[in-house]
């Protein structure tokens, strides 16, 4: 073991990196392993009999008798059916099907619009795979064609326990929707997924895109016909994913992506014929997301609109347009109503799994920026034009925001940059493995034994994006708060498309072209290595340790200039750092990323020691001069 007390100033690198890094507020983040990463929590989220080519190697399999206790809107006590599949919509193991349904069609969407870009980075195969985990679940769950399963397991019974899925001891009763108990709202979010499905696999799948499309086509009239909220059917439902907004958006959404997957016109007079009466034309947004679908409705309209597509009903989706660019106007501050956002500039919409909403109004923005371009126009917002791509770099800075570019340095993707959540609000990665440990954990023994775990989680939940900071841009990594620690699919399904579009550029395509392609996936011959994200070490000595500092950001506020400062300290040793003390001298601000201890500051409570070659970042904002970062004393072992 080795020790040193020799104080290696960072001093002389200052000067430079402040007239290099005043002119860029952050740096560039790897898009392409943040897409990667993304799709891969996905493979976490797997109910039933996982595959052989499973990436996520600490799950197995699980749910394998979902649907043989079923028909309980039906009081039928006996009846079964096969509901083995399918996704975990967060954290708990209940398979909810609205969010399931959206969290689909939102990466059906991505792949519709950006699928070129996924086949470039070689994520277009794993993508589809996700996809089809939940198409193939949504196949069994509507085996007739006025019956579609909503629910197995129930929130209640499900949030008494802590137990991985691996070992569910808990009711896992299926629920039902039929013309005598409807959910309108339920059934045409699914027809929309199987509809955008459908696309997807159009070209590598034919059979299989037109058994999608003919269920959508099922499913819609189901919806249609037999109106009601879902919810009010299977009211175990309520407590966790009700149905606020009702039905009439989906029955618009649905119409939508059967116009866009079968050029069938039915679909298109609906939406003219329906636009006043369900409110497609009427009630103008500020969120997007697995309840509230009408900022998409209209986003998809618009694109018909701009596309030459819209027919004698040009009139109609001139309203659903007006309707989605009072959407965009909000999220860019230029509207009449704008969305509210933190004093970091995130969207901001509710303190439980608030990402979500950002994830969903990023989605719309990037895809309608794109649109805009496409047609050589801007959007035109009562305080005054704004370009498609000052609408996407408000996208890109939501995006960025999640990934590290934020007050407090930290990455709401776990498994992304140097300083992400370690305890997730998620059973499977909060216990150990059950290939690790097979012995079964009991109901309320995983809340006694690893609930309340102060260490970080056994299993990486790679990929996942967590609720996120509160409207203060405050957040507590802890794996009770579950209103922020806690990830969800929907969370992730519309940052697929932003990813794969950020990564991949615009690349000279137009996106109103009538004709979408998807193009057949190169499958991967095993699975790709990881790449790390490790910014790179500038020092002008061969010590062990590296200082970097730079300004990512400056604002006024008062009258005077504040900066954020970022700090990156890289072991370059061959050993782990342990035991590190940082002196901090003329530092006049709030710091995030370290432990004060007496007069000198060290690790933050997640990081017990810094590998060979990995490095950590640490940032405070002050309106001075940047603090003088010096290495008081640390261990190499």
């Amino acid at each position: 073991m080795e020790k040193s007390a020799r104080r290696i100033s960072a001093a002389p690198l200052l000067l430079l990196f402040l007239l290099c890094s005043l002119h860029s507020a952050f740096a560039g983040h790897d898009y392409g392993q943040a897409l990667s990463k993304s799709i891969l929590f996905f493979e976490a989220q797997r109910s039933g009999f996982l595959p052989h080519n499973q990436r996520v190697t600490w799950r197995s399999n699980s749910g394998l008798n979902d649907g043989k206790a079923s028909g309980v809107s039906l009081k039928k006590k006996n009846s079964s059916v096969d509901l083995v599949g399918g996704y975990y919509d967060a954290g708990d193991n209940v398979k909810f099907g609205l969010p399931m349904a959206f969290t689909v069609t939102m990466m059906s969407w991505s792949i519709i619009e950006y699928g070129k870009q996924m086949a470039a980075s070689g994520e277009l195969h794993n993508a589809m795979e996700a996809i089809k985990w939940g198409t193939d679940y949504f196949i069994k769950a509507h085996p007739e064609p006025n019956v579609l399963y909503g629910e197995v397991g129930d929130g209640n019974t499900d949030h008494y326990c802590w137990q991985r899925p691996e070992d569910m001891t808990t009711d896992r009763r299926a629920y039902r929707i039929d013309p005598s108990n409807p959910g309108s709202d339920l059934a045409g979010e699914t027809a929309a997924a199987m509809a955008a499905a459908s696309i997807v696999f159009r070209h590598s799948n034919p059979a299989y895109s037109r058994e999608l499309l003919n269920h959508a086509y099922q499913l819609f009239d189901f919806a249609d016909k037999y109106r009601g909220k879902y919810d009010s059917s299977i009211t175990v439902a309520q407590k966790y994913y009700r149905s606020v907004s009702g039905y009439n958006d989906e029955l618009l959404w649905a119409a939508a992506w059967l116009y866009q997957a079968s050029n069938n016109q039915y679909y298109l007079n609906y939406l003219a014929a329906n636009g006043d009466a369900l409110g497609g034309t009427g009630w103008g947004m500020t969120e997007f997301g697995w309840d509230v679908k009408y900022a998409g409705v209209q986003t998809l309209v618009a694109k018909f609109l701009m596309q030459g597509r819209a027919g004698p009903h040009a009139t109609v989706f001139q309203r659903y347009q007006q309707k989605a660019e009072y959407f965009m106007c909000g999220c860019v501050g230029k509207g009449s109503r704008n969305i509210q956002k933190t004093p970091g500039g995130l969207i901001f919409r509710q303190r439980w799994n608030n990402l979500q909403f950002v994830t969903s109004a990023s989605f719309l923005a990037t895809v309608y920026s794109d649109y805009l371009s496409s047609a050589r126009k801007s959007l035109q917002c009562s305080a005054g034009n704004v370009s498609p791509s000052e609408l996407f770099s408000f996208a890109k800075s939501q995006v960025d925001y999640i990934l590290g570019d934020n007050l407090r340095a930290t990455s709401y993707m776990v498994g992304y940059g140097n300083n992400y959540p370690q305890q997730v609000h998620h059973r499977a990665s909060s216990i150990v493995s059950f290939k690790k440990d097979p012995r079964p954990i009991s109901c309320r023994g995983g809340y006694a034994t690893w609930f309340s775990k102060k260490s970080s989680d056994p299993n990486l939940l790679t990929g996942a994006i967590v609720g996120g900071p509160d409207a203060y841009d405050n957040f507590a990594d802890h794996r009770d708060n579950y209103e922020q620690t806690e990830p969800a699919t929907y969370n992730n399904a519309p940052l697929l498309g932003i990813l794969a579009r950020l990564g991949g550029g615009h690349g000279g395509y137009n996106q109103l072209l009538p004709e979408v392609v998807v193009p057949a996936p190169r499958q991967p011959t095993r699975a790709p290595a990881a790449r790390p994200v490790t910014p790179a070490p500038v020092s002008t000595s061969a010590a062990p340790i590296a200082l970097v500092q730079k300004v990512t950001a400056s604002w006024k506020s008062g009258g005077k200039t504040y900066y954020r400062y970022s700090t990156i300290v890289t072991n370059k040793s061959p050993k782990a750092l342990n035991s590190l003390k940082l002196y901090i001298n003329k530092l006049y601000g709030p710091i995030w990323g370290l432990t004060k201890s007496g007069n000198s500051y060290g690790f933050p409570s997640w990081i017990k020691s810094l590998p060979a070659g990995k490095s950590l970042e640490f940032v405070y904002i002050h309106s001075a001069s940047p603090a003088d970062v010096s290495v008081s004393s640390y261990t190499l072992a």
